[in-house]
């Protein structure tokens, strides 16, 4: 047990750091309708700031890692990386869009303990039209090769304009590739700290409804706003939800969809807080105070949908230890535990650990 882990949530100082995602590159081998980075040059963590991070898990007692990107099997030396994460007693998971899974499927058995892979489509034609390539039954291959060797795999979709009526689909093809968990979050319309340099809107103060004050009508026909619900397209999810619930009772009971009924339905009030029909779902989330995200040059975010903070340097003059207590990171996390983030308002990806949760880790 950790029980200084606890002194995490008594303060807005990090005692320990129990979850650590890293961006091993910022390349992406996806062209994805939601996200920009994949338009920047490419750019691979250093292996010496791999080091100095991984050399700093003893002291803050780090016990998850999760590989993303850009697509982190895209960095030529990630599973080196996965190793070396391992050795410090890290539970190391590798967040990709599994593009490259079967033909890594080795490496990813031999360094990773839990793959999740991004599946937003429950069609050739639809993924297709969201990822920006032809790849659902390569990606499809990809899980059940790495199935076969033993690894726990995770689906995440990200429910649409675009794909949300699939989503039957999308849990018989997870399924049917052998998969130990789906997994469902909305769409982000309006961050702009994640994704990449999107053009979004500008938003501060009071979280304003984002389509309501664009007019009346479906969203615009390009942009990340394009991806939302109209809200005729909101009626008809939640009839479906209404028969996904229905029809998947035992993958509910069992577990196999991670989000009870009750939590995808809160998917309603999102999208229609966005047209200004409902207020945004209440978020519990203390993500700030047990994780970090540590970007491929080493800049720091308190999760991933708050600005940066600080940044690591590869000859270690600012240890991760201390850079996680910056005066700015400080008040970030005041700043969120007091209600003035406007984006922790309308987060599609909250996450919560309490007492209990952070004494199993």
């Amino acid at each position: 047990m950790k029980p200084k882990h606890l002194l995490n949530l008594v303060s807005d100082r990090l005692h320990t750091l129990p979850l650590a995602v890293m961006y091993l590159t910022d390349g992406c081998n996806s062209r994805c309708v939601t996200c920009d980075i994949w338009r920047s040059p490419r750019r691979n963590m250093p292996m010496a700031l791999v080091e100095q991070i991984a050399g700093s898990f003893a002291g803050l007692q780090t016990r998850w890692v999760l590989l993303s990107g850009g697509e982190a099997m895209q960095h030529p030396q990630w599973p080196e990386i996965a190793r070396r994460f391992r050795d410090e007693g890290a539970f190391v998971m590798l967040l990709t869009n599994g593009l490259l899974l079967k033909k890594q499927a080795d490496e990813a058995a031999a360094s990773v303990d839990e793959v999740i892979v991004s599946l937003d489509g429950g069609t050739a034609e639809t993924y297709h039209a969201i990822r920006g390539v032809d790849a659902f039954d390569l990606v499809l291959d990809g899980i059940r090769a790495v199935r076969t060797l033993g690894v726990p795999v995770a689906t995440r979709t990200t429910l649409q304009r675009a794909n949300y009526r699939e989503m039957p689909q999308i849990i018989d093809a997870a399924k049917a590739a052998g998969v130990n968990r789906v997994s469902f979050l909305t769409v982000d319309v309006s961050n702009a700290f994640a994704f990449g340099p999107r053009n979004l809107p500008q938003m501060t103060g009071e979280v304003i409804p984002l389509l309501a004050t664009m007019g009346p009508g479906a969203p615009p026909d390009h942009g990340p706003l394009a991806t939302a619900l109209t809200p005729e397209d909101v009626d008809a999810f939640e009839r479906l939800l209404e028969t996904v619930e229905r029809d998947y009772a035992a993958d509910f009971e069992m577990g196999l969809i991670a989000e009870e009924p009750a939590k995808l339905r809160r998917m309603v009030d999102y999208f229609r807080a966005l047209h200004g029909q409902a207020t945004f779902p209440t978020v519990r989330c203390n993500s700030p105070h047990i994780s970090t995200v540590i970007g491929v040059d080493g800049t720091l975010q308190p999760c991933y949908f708050l600005p940066s903070y600080g940044k690591l340097t590869p000859d270690g003059t600012l240890p991760l230890g201390d850079a996680i207590n910056l005066p700015e990171a400080l008040a970030l996390r005041r700043a969120y535990r007091a209600g003035e983030r406007p984006e922790c308002g309308r987060c599609v990806c909250p996450l919560y650990k309490g007492p209990r949760a952070l004494m199993r880790m």
